[in-house]
């Protein structure tokens, strides 16, 4: 699996296919595996004619792990990515995040814009902004228990038994939670002018609705994916419909 350093952080990654470039950004106590090779994503993009790039967010997967919440600040995320960008020689790519990826994503879009080319935003929607960041510290507190059995929580016992599912590090876990939850202010997000989809669940309680996400930001438009929640909308075929015809109108 290629590596690269971005300062003292190394972070892993995978680059498959040709074409135009998309950077795939994972989600919350996911990994580029879980998140977009094994629900299809990196092998519909490749098939569509994309170049599909998906990195493993610091503390996660296979890249550095990190116990101090600030060393989760968003854009410190964001320029893990933008390292990445460096690193393959790529001046600008569509990108496409999901949950705390998605934030990164739009705090991409909106402190180094001139990487991104469209923002595809997963599973998060009007909580980019509007301060109720969808997880709280009561996950934290989960991933900090002494076992599944200890958390009494539903939220937390869901992000705890997929941590364990996916072997993560716990204590980097709650640390990136703590520190990951900066909100986009509003006025930023109506600054952007770039193409921007949202696509969130219908039954999505973490993420917030996308339709009002959607009309703050001029060039953005909504994508409903039905009859899904937080988790089970990752690998929905409406969702990746809706990013191919998304990505397709671009010129």
């Amino acid at each position: 699996m290629p590596r690269f350093l971005h300062g003292p952080i190394e972070i892993a990654y995978l680059d498959e296919g040709g074409g135009d470039p998309v950077v795939l950004v994972h989600g919350f106590a996911s990994t580029k595996e879980v998140n977009w090779v094994q629900p299809g994503w990196v092998s519909t993009l490749v098939k569509a004619g994309r170049r599909a790039i998906a990195l493993d967010n610091r503390g996660h997967g296979q890249s550095t792990k990190l116990y101090e919440p600030a060393d989760y600040h968003t854009d410190k995320m964001v320029e893990d990515v933008c390292g990445l960008l460096d690193h393959l020689g790529l001046r600008q790519a569509d990108v496409l995040g999901y949950s705390m990826g998605a934030r990164i994503c739009a705090f991409m879009a909106a402190h180094r814009p001139a990487r991104v080319r469209s923002a595809i935003l997963g599973g998060l929607g009007i909580r980019l902004v509007d301060g109720s960041v969808g997880l709280n510290d009561d996950i934290a507190g989960a991933l900090e228990a002494p076992s599944l059995a200890d958390v009494q929580d539903p939220t937390g016992r869901q992000f705890r038994a997929f941590a364990e599912q996916t072997r993560s590090d716990l204590k980097a876990l709650a640390a990136c939670l703590r520190g990951s939850r900066q909100t986009l202010p509003v006025e930023e997000a109506q600054a952007l002018h770039l193409p921007v989809l949202i696509a969130v669940g219908t039954k999505d309680q973490v993420a917030g609705p996308a339709q009002p996400l959607a009309a703050l930001i001029p060039a953005a438009r909504a994508l409903d994916i039905p009859n899904r929640d937080h988790m089970l909308a990752v690998g929905d075929k409406v969702f990746k419909a809706g990013v191919l015809a998304f990505l397709q109108r671009r010129p």
